[in-house]
């Protein structure tokens, strides 16, 4: 199967609001109900159904995140196929479907199963991007963000009303918060765009905040990082998104990290590579060398005949992971570095090695020169 995110036509860094969004949408447009006979549309209902068992609950999407699919089979978490799409659907849509059918809400086909237009309406989650070093995504940190979210107007109280009036029911929708329009064969209800779908208005609108019944605020809090975050980690911090209207829950604040690119270290995951230069008789003779990993210095054997390129693995010097199981592993590059400027005795070392070298020939301790030079030599040979 498809990525559950391309199935549900959303980026890995959504949000739950911006999920359940598209799922309710993809849900409407692909309905059995809606395209009877059409068994692509059934299947591709289905999928999205199955897609959204996972991603809209959030512990099953955090080990999606990191296992995939996999973490849901051989009866690994009980995951996505296991509720009825149908139903899933009737839960996603706050129960409506029963009865004459799952479009008698949509479709005015019936009683409206519509909830009610005043009752309790939860807050949006917020997203907030959060810049941190190299050092803290390793060891985690507590860090202070401030961001700005609404609250409820100090002057009406979140009635959106001026002081000493009252709301009174819409004429455009006469208070059901929903009107008629017709798309095709069907006559599909929309929210009313005077009221907004609460079904009232106000008689007279707060002019502090112009009838919103809020007014932006600016937020602080702090946020734990975890050692192991890696950039597009999402943490969420409960209740701190926009606040629920009469009576509804806050929505949440997802704080998605961004880690700086550090000026020794790369990562990939939870495996950590650094280059590090080493002189030559290190290389030609073996010895050690301090390496510089991120749980500080680690002595690394260089063997004898090490050449420029050879990757080196000192395990469990990567990165811990973000839940606490162990490390990653550290690989480190080693390239051969030339002197650029000599002493009289290291040249006159350099000059008897060479002309040691000469006289001696020294097959098979230069491979890769010598390799070079046999191809090259039949190369002439070809062309002569």
């Amino acid at each position: 199967m498809a990525d559950y995110y391309e199935i549900l036509e959303v980026t890995h860094e959504a949000t739950d609001t911006e999920i359940k969004k598209s799922y309710r949408r993809l849900a409407v447009k692909y309905h059995p109900d809606k395209n009877p006979g059409n068994k692509e549309a059934e299947e591709h209902f289905k999928e999205i159904s199955q897609a959204y068992e996972i991603l809209g609950n959030p512990e099953k999407r955090q080990m999606y995140d990191q296992y995939g699919e996999a973490a849901f089979s051989h009866g690994g978490m009980g995951g996505g196929g296991g509720m009825d799409p149908f139903d899933l659907f009737r839960e996603a849509f706050g129960g409506m479907g029963g009865g004459g059918g799952i479009f008698d809400s949509f479709f005015g086909g019936g009683q409206s199963r519509r909830s009610d237009p005043n009752g309790p309406l939860d807050g949006s989650d917020l997203r907030y991007n959060l810049e941190i070093t190299f050092e803290e995504a390793v060891f985690g940190a507590d860090k202070t963000i401030e961001f700005q979210r609404m609250a409820a107007c100090e002057t009406c109280h979140g009635s959106g009303c001026e002081p000493g009036t009252v709301k009174k029911r819409c004429q455009r929708c006469g208070g059901s918060g929903q009107i008629a329009m017709s798309q095709g064969f069907f006559t599909v209800m929309h929210e009313c765009p005077k009221c907004h779908g609460a079904g009232v208005m106000a008689e007279k609108p707060c002019r502090q905040c112009s009838g919103s019944g809020q007014h932006k605020v600016k937020r602080t809090v702090q946020v734990h990082i975890p050692p192991g975050v890696d950039t597009g980690t999402r943490m969420r911090v409960s209740g701190e998104g926009e606040p629920g209207l009469r009576g509804g829950r806050n929505g949440d604040l997802f704080v998605i990290t961004h880690v700086r690119e550090h000026e020794i270290f790369q990562r990939d995951g939870l495996s950590v590579y650094c280059s590090v230069p080493i002189d030559f008789p290190t290389a030609a003779l073996g010895g050690t060398v301090d390496v510089p990993t991120v749980t500080g210095k680690t002595a690394l054997e260089i063997p004898a005949g090490t050449q420029t390129g050879d990757v080196f693995t000192i395990r469990g010097k990567g990165m811990p992971s973000l839940r606490g199981q162990g490390r990653g592993d550290h690989y480190v590059k080693v390239f051969v570095e030339v002197p650029k400027k000599l002493s009289e005795d290291q040249r006159s070392a350099l000059k008897r090695y060479s002309e040691a070298f000469q006289s001696n020939g020294n097959g098979g301790s230069h491979p890769v020169r010598e390799s070079f030079l046999e191809k090259a030599k039949r190369f002439f040979q070809v062309g002569a």
